[in-house]
């Protein structure tokens, strides 16, 4: 069974005042306990109205001359402080829990913000938002943390991953250890990740609409669960931890760069001829890519620190040898302090990292030809607590483009290893004008392209065009179009 404590005064006192409580108080002072396990299969004993007859009230008195089915003694006083000990009837029919408490102010998990709370913790349907920047579309999620078998199926989760029982009340090594669970690279974790598109041998990532079927399979099979992607990952990762009751929720981050090599740059290599070179180009960008924010303290980093973290499942990189991120602290990405663990630097690159683009030479020598500073990390949205609308959390993650904050927290990151490139290739004259299309899978289109010649003089140009699939991880699939025209253009003419 899981509880919660709720701490009652039949004198209407409050134990939160500055002076000594009197010992004598504690005659008329009792704990009741809401069990969760019994509320889940009677819904009309929940919320604040439990029922003793139900099982899901129990008083708990800390007098020997007043006793309920629970015991209960007074271990402790200090101050204003009470320290009470409590044992539970010993019932063969349940199983008792302890979660984290993030209405506890002690507890590590602890969220001042009852609507924030209430979304993070309590609600079990979500939105996931993805697509692309300026056509933002949503999917659906039950998360089902309160599901019949899901605690059961976290916590299977922890006990295959060998975790001690003494390190599951540490939130930090609880979030790192599960984001190495959720995916099944090194460790038959939960998930298979698939962007192949063949989906023969199990389930489209994008026919899954919830969490339970997932969690379930998982502990009744003792197999990884096929297949997944990053929405899927975050999804599954934000029940486990609604779950335990972690505050979280679900990110999404467009434009997202994938920094395979650690220079935390998106280094773009293209051939003499003007054609990227998949051979050596290695990071990508994502047009979204989803994780997640988990609230917590973190005692581990300088005060101020804590809160939010990420956390992500998606298997992208190794850290400390396996396939897991975080938790990284929200407010550490924004100002540059990217030494701190876990995987800062990572995450910092994902919404802050310069696209450079490098001709390559047929001696090697490589050269920038364009820098996109803004490019990634356009927007970063979750959804809004106790709405269906949006919430744009960009400034969480960065400051504004161009500003001082920006400049300083940019320095940081610099002194930290980050390698912002400095070059500042000159802009051309000749400028190319791409058409917006909206085109159904399936369909016919043609591609018009204008070039226009803002200097004084004749130019020449010899153009690249390649047309590729590509999905939404910026991974091509096929190419299926490549064309070298050369377009003459006279002064200030376009073409």
């Amino acid at each position: 069974m899981i509880f919660r404590c709720y701490f009652l005064c039949t004198t209407a006192q409050k134990f939160g005042v500055t002076q000594a409580i009197p010992l004598s108080w504690l005659q008329d002072v009792f704990f009741f306990f809401f069990l969760e396990q019994n509320l889940r299969k009677s819904p009309s004993c929940s919320g604040s109205s439990p029922q003793y007859s139900k099982g899901t009230y129990i008083p708990v008195f800390p007098t020997k001359e007043r006793q309920s089915t629970w015991e209960g003694r007074i271990t402790n006083t200090s101050d204003n402080v009470v320290t009470m000990g409590i044992t539970p009837a010993r019932d063969n029919s349940r199983d008792l829990y302890i979660l984290f408490n993030p209405w506890a102010a002690d507890d590590a998990v602890f969220l001042n913000d009852e609507k924030e709370r209430k979304e993070c913790v309590m609600t079990e349907m979500g939105i996931i938002y993805h697509g692309a920047y300026d056509d933002v579309a949503e999917r659906d999620w039950n998360y089902g943390q309160f599901n019949y078998g899901v605690l059961d199926a976290c916590l299977y989760i922890m006990d295959r991953s060998e975790m001690p029982i003494t390190n599951r009340g540490d939130p930090i090594k609880v979030t790192r250890k599960a984001s190495a669970m959720l995916n099944s690279r090194d460790d038959e974790g939960v998930l298979v990740g698939n962007w192949s598109g063949d989906y023969t041998y199990g389930v489209a990532p994008t026919s899954w609409t919830g969490s339970t079927d997932i969690l379930l399979s998982y502990t009744s099979s003792k197999m990884p669960i096929c297949y997944a992607q990053c929405w899927v990952y975050a999804a599954v990762f934000n029940t486990f931890l609604r779950c335990l009751g972690i505050p979280s929720r679900v990110v999404t981050n467009f434009y997202s760069a994938h920094d395979n090599d650690g220079n935390l740059k998106t280094d773009i290599i293209l051939d003499e001829n003007g054609r990227i070179d998949r051979n050596r180009t290695r990071d990508s960008i994502w047009n979204y890519h989803c994780w997640n924010e988990c609230y917590m303290s973190r005692p581990d980093l300088p005060p101020g620190f804590g809160g939010w973290q990420v956390v992500d499942a998606t298997p992208q990189e190794t850290s400390d040898g396996m396939y897991r991120c975080g938790p990284a602290s929200v407010q550490a990405i924004k100002h540059g302090q990217i030494c701190y663990p876990f995987d800062a630097a990572f995450v910092f690159a994902e919404v802050n990292s310069d696209v450079v683009f490098y001709s390559r030479s047929k001696d090697g020598t490589m050269e920038p030809v364009k820098v996109n500073r803004t490019h990634v990390g356009r927007m970063v949205l979750t959804k809004s607590p106790g709405d269906v609308t949006r919430r744009d959390i960009t400034n969480q993650y960065k400051f504004s483009e161009g500003s001082t904050e920006e400049r300083t927290a940019l320095e940081k990151a610099e002194e930290y290893g980050c390698k912002r490139e400095k070059s500042d290739p000159a802009l051309a004259d000749v400028d190319l004008v791409l058409p917006t299309l909206e085109i159904s899978i399936g369909d016919d289109f043609e591609l018009n392209l204008e070039f226009i010649n803002r200097s004084d003089e004749q130019r020449t140009a010899d153009v690249y065009i390649n047309g590729s699939v590509v999905y939404y991880t910026g991974v091509t699939s096929s190419e299926f179009l490549f064309r070298t025209p050369t377009v003459n253009l006279g002064p200030q003419k376009s073409e």
